[in-house]
């Protein structure tokens, strides 16, 4: 029988202990230090035990899972290594820094434990046990980052564990780990947190640059949307790859104020055009740091329970909707549904079928 312990039973952690959970010869422990929570996900069916005691999961474990916040992680790896954890144990992360992480387990003795760091690249709009997912892993990278003293045993032994998640598993170096999050990740955050604060500036002398952002400006930004507390931990931790990064992003937009300046319109047209050719390379449905928006929107009359009458449309095909938004909806203006799905299958099911039934739907 082969223990898995998983601290921080959230979406990253929960959606793990879904995807071991009721596998042949696994039994998944989750932790929290609350009894409430522990008790939630006994309930939810999310793990096979739960308790409060992290010694007792830790000292069962032939994996243990650290699913915690960035800010927390190198806490819970000292307290791990006061435990008799069992001979050929593999303890490992899900932290999106993995550098430091990675530093200091380095520095702790795990006795015969062995730590691998890793990263599962996919996420959600919504977060909590609540939102766990036994296919939030699936053609999602799932980045691991041994080292030169890792056992290859070790390694083979967490990759097919994890092959349970069907995510695509990959082998990076740390620190080229933190530059590539930090450039495909943690920096659009950023530029999407200042754009949003720079129009927020503006808004407030001339009002209609709120009720005119919506729609595309909405959606380009809405990672800015982040937990503020989970992404000061991440990019103080990425913080040295992360200033170099913005060093280059200025030089970037420099390029742009000088076309302006010079009326470049060739220079700008060649930006467009570079862009476009490199991002028309990139997979279109392959799970990310970013997580895909799998939205339509539907018109919709002013008539009484037309909302529940799309929704159920959707749920008797079968139709996973993850979120619903209404746009506008008065009397003198048609009303506009965002709806939400978990996958671009789901999404285009969705087209056809309300295309089908008679609805003006758009992408």
């Amino acid at each position: 029988m082969t223990t898995v312990a998983i601290f921080g039973v959230g979406l990253i952690g929960g959606s793990l202990a879904l995807c071991f959970k009721g596998k042949p010869g696994i039994t998944v422990i989750g932790h929290s230090n609350r009894p409430a929570q522990v008790e939630k996900y006994v309930q939810r069916g999310v793990v096979d035990y739960a308790t409060t005691s992290m010694q007792e999961a830790a000292e069962q474990a032939d994996f243990i899972f650290v699913c915690v916040p960035v800010g927390n992680l190198e806490e819970y790896l000292e307290m791990l290594s006061a435990f008799k954890l069992k001979p050929g144990c593999v303890v490992t992360d899900a932290g999106s820094t993995k550098a430091s992480v990675a530093a200091r387990a380095k520095s702790l003795d795990f006795g015969q434990a062995i730590f691998i760091g890793g990263h599962p690249m996919a996420g959600s709009e919504r977060t909590g046990v609540e939102a766990a997912s036994s296919h939030l892993y699936e053609n999602a990278y799932y980045v691991l980052t041994p080292d030169e003293s890792t056992p290859e045993d070790a390694m083979e032994r967490l990759v097919e564990l994890l092959s349970h998640t069907k995510a695509n598993i990959v082998r990076v170096e740390p620190n080229a780990h933190d530059e590539i999050a930090g450039a495909i990740s943690h920096l659009p955050h950023m530029i999407a947190v200042s754009l949003v604060n720079q129009v927020r500036g503006y808004n407030e002398k001339n009002g209609l640059y709120e009720s005119l952002a919506a729609g595309g400006f909405r959606d380009i930004t809405r990672i800015a949307s982040g937990d503020p507390i989970i992404w000061r931990d991440i990019l103080i931790n990425n913080r040295t790859v992360l200033l170099k990064l913005l060093r280059d992003w200025g030089k970037e937009t420099d390029k742009f104020v000088t076309m302006l300046e010079n009326s470049d319109g060739e220079g700008i047209a060649q930006a467009f055009e570079t862009a476009g050719q490199f991002r028309s390379q990139m997979p279109e449905r392959r799970k990310g740091m970013i997580h895909s928006a799998f939205d339509c929107y539907v018109d919709i009359p002013d008539h009484p329970g037309i909302i529940g009458k799309i929704t159920s449309e959707l749920g008797n095909s079968l139709i996973n909707l993850s979120n619903i938004h209404i746009i506008e909806s008065r009397e003198d203006v048609p009303g506009i549904l965002r709806l939400s799905f978990r996958s671009q299958e789901y999404l285009d099911q969705a087209v056809v079928l309300l295309t089908e039934k008679g609805y003006d739907v758009h992408l």
